[in-house]
């Protein structure tokens, strides 16, 4: 009874093994048609592979593009804390008030830096910065033109964690006076002194002034073009106050101010404002004539605008790779119209539709994927070669957009062989033979 049970068991599974092995063995010889096949109409493979590959490539390119600089842009944001408050009279975001009246908001003051400091809780540390125009520095020997200048207080190293190679950052006492010192850039350094060593405790004028060298940042390398440290020069604000006054409305003065780890942000921005709304002398229904812009925002401002340039970008690219999918489906009508006649033939020896069907379709998938891969792949190299011209900044390709790249091309191969797969899996086979002869 046991014996008998076992063998039903047995002539079950098999039952139902069978239409699997089928099926499988019909995938293989469809695959191996579609290779052939494949390889037989070489120039009609490598047209309808083009665009297929143009549009995984602008796909791609695109993503990883719009990666790369979302990446180099936090990369160079790395050093300041996201909570970080920034307090001038231009907003980070977009608000409610016309663009022509908060441009016509005063600028922060040093004095309102002064007062924030002294009676704000849960304050860490705050800076107070002004953006002054492109200068050239010199010393006896070399000068640089162009050089970035940038005037602040003695806490910006503790709010932006600036690393110093050589030297040293700026005291309380220097920045209260205004001394005549400079923090300056790698690059700057090895233009003027010959190396960062040798700068510390050099000479260098500036304004006409002769400035004393005693610090050197680390090098950073190029983020965002030509934007990098390495070419920035910091002064004294105080020094910078004297050359260009406390109302002088290109210097884009601003408070930056970094508050102690883990307080509610909310409270202290509205303490913050409310301080600044009393210095100001504000009444209840006047509107605020500064704004206190988090470094969240910035970075959210960051992530929609990538956002959009990846919907763009996607866009533009998507009518490319539309180009490709109808590409290959004609490649696919036209290859089924020139075999009518071996359909017939293979109809007539009991090869069944399903056969017929998964081997036009996997021919249409096959030069779809194929097609990604080498777009996928062109990226790559693209890329390397882009990295070579643009110095330090990174190009990245990454897995996800790889697998993006494979997948699309596998769907646009799918929509684009099933209406001529159908159709030929369709045909009769006495019609066929007959139409092909």
């Amino acid at each position: 009874m046991y014996k008998q049970k076992n063998k039903t068991h047995l002539e079950k599974s098999k039952h139902f093994a069978q239409p699997i092995l089928i099926y499988l063995r019909i995938l293989k010889e469809s695959f191996s048609f579609a290779i052939n096949a494949l390889i037989n109409n070489k120039l009609r493979s490598f047209l309808s592979l083009l665009g297929v590959t143009i549009g995984i490539f602008s796909i791609i390119a695109v993503l990883a593009g719009v990666d790369s600089l979302k990446q180099e842009i936090e990369g160079s944001l790395s050093g300041i804390d996201k909570n970080t408050i920034i307090v001038m009279r231009f907003p980070f975001s977009t608000t409610n008030i016309p663009r022509w009246k908060w441009q016509q908001f005063p600028d922060v003051t040093y004095d309102e830096y002064r007062s924030i400091k002294r009676n704000t809780p849960n304050l860490e540390a705050a800076t107070f910065v002004m953006q002054v125009p492109l200068k050239v520095i010199k010393n006896d020997y070399a000068s640089v033109s162009n050089v970035n200048i940038a005037s602040i207080t003695y806490e910006y190293g503790d709010i932006e964690e600036l690393q110093i190679a050589h030297g040293r950052f700026f005291s309380e006492y220097e920045s209260d006076r205004g001394s005549t010192l400079l923090v300056i850039g790698d690059e700057i350094a090895n233009s003027l002194f010959g190396s960062a060593e040798k700068a510390i405790g050099g000479k260098a004028r500036l304004y006409g002034r002769k400035f004393t060298v005693i610090g050197v940042l680390k090098k950073q390398g190029a983020v965002l073009g030509d934007y990098s440290k390495d070419n920035f020069v910091l002064i004294l604000t105080n020094f910078a106050r004297r050359i260009y006054g406390d109302n002088n409305r290109t210097t884009f003065p601003r408070i930056i101010i970094k508050p102690k780890k883990g307080i509610d942000m909310a409270e202290f921005s509205a303490i913050l404002t409310q301080r600044f709304r009393l210095m100001r002398g504000l009444k209840p229904d006047n509107v605020d004539t500064f704004f206190v812009n988090q470094m969240k925002g910035f970075t959210n401002v960051i992530d929609n605008i990538t956002s959009v340039l990846n919907k763009i970008g996607l866009i533009i690219s998507g009518f490319s790779l539309l180009v490709g999918g109808f590409g290959i489906a004609n490649i696919m009508f036209v290859s089924v119209k020139e075999r009518t006649n071996l359909i017939g033939i293979q109809k007539s020896l009991g090869a069944k539709s399903s056969f017929i069907l998964f081997q036009y379709l996997f021919e249409a998938v096959i030069l779809a994927v194929i097609g990604g891969l080498i777009g996928i792949i062109l990226v790559f190299l693209f890329f390397r070669l882009a990295s070579q011209f643009t110095g330090d900044f990174e190009f990245i390709l990454s897995p996800t957009n790889m697998l993006i790249g494979s997948v699309v091309s596998l769907v646009i191969g799918l929509i684009a062989g099933i209406l001529p797969a159908i159709s030929a899996s369709r045909l009769n086979p006495v019609e066929a033979i007959r139409k092909g002869m």
